[in-house]
């Protein structure tokens, strides 16, 4: 009983199949006819692409006088932008294309035909609408798509170009007109470019300089701090993803910042930090300028230039093996070490004078103004955090206060130095008046600036941002005018 039931459920199996090859015949034939019965003309080739049959409307589509005999005939004889030699070639249907005849345009649809082997016998083609104007709704989304298309390539592109110029790099410091003039020289070249310096010396900023400067202007500047991704996600982000490289990853793959760079510019911020492992694989596409995304066999080919940023000592870390020694030379080519603030003070005015423009184009307001003892309290003060630090003093600074123009009492309570003090309430017997403190505060700059500037008078109130005789002024108020009044101008 049992083999009587696999014998018939075989018997219905072949039953099954034969049908289905049947069903299959019967829906391409009448596929094939509803076609050939509603489309405006219709018309098959054989492997050779020459004509062996077309209907009378594709007749009458395209003029041809009854006596003519195309049958036999190459199809680009009869209709000259033919495409039906491709299709064969290629074995690709068209599915939806335009065709230009005379001065009409049809919308057209082209299919190979292939035999039961797999073999290419043929192509037959349709003349879907004999005018485009079915399509313009369709061609108007279309269009639409692509504006959109066109308008995020624009955004991606803007924001992937470097923001700054050597303009924005402030300082009449003789060290920054130097560091300036180096970098001008690193943007000429194509080489590897490592900034050197402390957090907050404007390292990002004179990266987009160089790049602004360079022949890669008008190409992407993308950048990437590598303390700002996991370690297991660097890999990533450097190369991109194959689609589907592993769980979770996007079907369409990822881009990573190497071909996002293409062409341009490619700054890695705090490189030191880098892991070992992916060290190596950075100095391979520095050397080759090809990698492989990950999980992907495909080697893609870029062309980048490399700014690399570290407040890290790069050789100390090469010492002790943090870093790889052939890495560090591969990127110091053109190395250029970044001062830090408390060498320049003398360009604390002009940084101020710029950081409070910004700060009211950003908060919509009027540009805040700093008197001499502002100057003087922030003059001798030694900004460990450099410029970063002192953008973010004065942003607190004018949201504690109102006043347009802003004096030493205004930073009392946000430099470092002045909240390190307990914060007891104090005596009024210890209270001093607030003209006194200010005194002090002033005279203790001017003494530091004298000091600086080897009691060069000129050069210490350039450095206080005020004017000679306004230095001469406070000198003789506090007591600290030499007898001699042309000693060391």
């Amino acid at each position: 009983m049992q083999r009587h039931r696999e014998r018939l459920t075989k018997v219905q199996t072949e039953q099954f199949l034969s049908d289905a090859k049947q069903l299959h015949r019967q829906a391409v034939q009448s596929l094939f006819q509803l076609f050939e019965s509603q489309c405006e003309g219709s018309i098959a080739v054989d492997r050779d692409a020459r004509i062996v049959w077309i209907n009378d409307k594709y007749r009458l589509l395209l003029g041809l006088p009854d006596g003519l005999d195309v049958i036999g005939r190459d199809v680009e004889e009869i209709i000259p932008q033919s495409m039906m030699r491709q299709v064969i070639r290629t074995g690709r249907p068209i599915l939806l294309d335009i065709m230009a005849f005379q001065n009409h345009d049809f919308v057209v649809t082209r299919i190979p035909l292939i035999d039961e082997q797999g073999e290419i016998t043929g192509a037959v083609g349709f003349v879907l609408y004999d005018t485009i104007e079915p399509l313009n709704h369709i061609l108007t989304k279309f269009n639409q798509l692509q504006s959109r298309l066109a308008k995020t390539e624009r955004e991606l592109a803007f924001h992937r170009k470097a923001k700054y110029s050597f303009s924005q790099f402030l300082g009449n410091n003789p060290a920054i007109q130097e560091i300036k003039r180096h970098a001008r020289r690193a943007a000429e070249h194509d080489s590897s470019v490592l900034l050197l310096g402390e957090t907050g010396t404007g390292k990002e900023l004179l990266a987009h300089a160089i790049h602004n400067a360079s022949p890669r202007a008008d190409q992407p500047f993308v950048g990437l701090n590598v303390t700002a991704i996991p370690e297991t996600l660097l890999e990533s982000e450097f190369f991109g993803v194959a689609p589907g490289a592993y769980t979770g990853a996007d079907r369409k793959g990822r881009k990573g910042k190497f071909e996002l760079a293409n062409g341009g510019t490619l700054f890695l911020d705090e490189i030191g930090e880098m892991p070992l492992n992916l060290q190596s694989k950075l100095l391979r596409v520095l050397q080759e300028q090809e990698f492989e995304p990950l999980g992907s066999n495909r080697i893609v080919r870029v062309d980048v230039r490399i700014i690399a940023a570290t407040s890290a000592e790069l050789e100390e870390k090469v010492k002790k093996g943090g870093f790889r020694a052939d890495l560090y030379y591969r990127l110091k080519v053109l190395p250029i070490r970044l001062i830090p603030l408390r060498d320049r003070l003398d360009d604390i005015p002009i940084l101020c004078e710029r950081l409070l423009e910004q700060l009211a184009l950003r908060n919509h307001s009027k540009a805040r103004e700093l008197d001499d003892s502002a100057l003087a309290t922030l003059t001798a003060y030694a900004w460990p955090g450099n410029v970063r630090e002192l953008s973010n003093v004065l942003e607190q600074s004018c949201a504690l206060s109102d006043k347009a123009k802003l004096a030493a009492a205004d930073f009392a309570g946000i430099l470092p130095a002045a909240s390190n003090s307990k914060p007891t309430r104090p005596r009024a017997d210890s209270v001093r008046p607030l003209a006194e403190l200010v005194a002090e505060i002033e005279r203790s700059a001017i003494g530091a600036a004298l000091e600086a500037t080897r009691g060069k008078k000129t050069a210490a109130a350039k450095m206080l941002g005020i004017s000679r005789a306004k230095l001469y002024e406070r000198l003789a108020e506090f007591g600290m005018l030499s007898n001699s009044q042309t000693e060391n101008v």
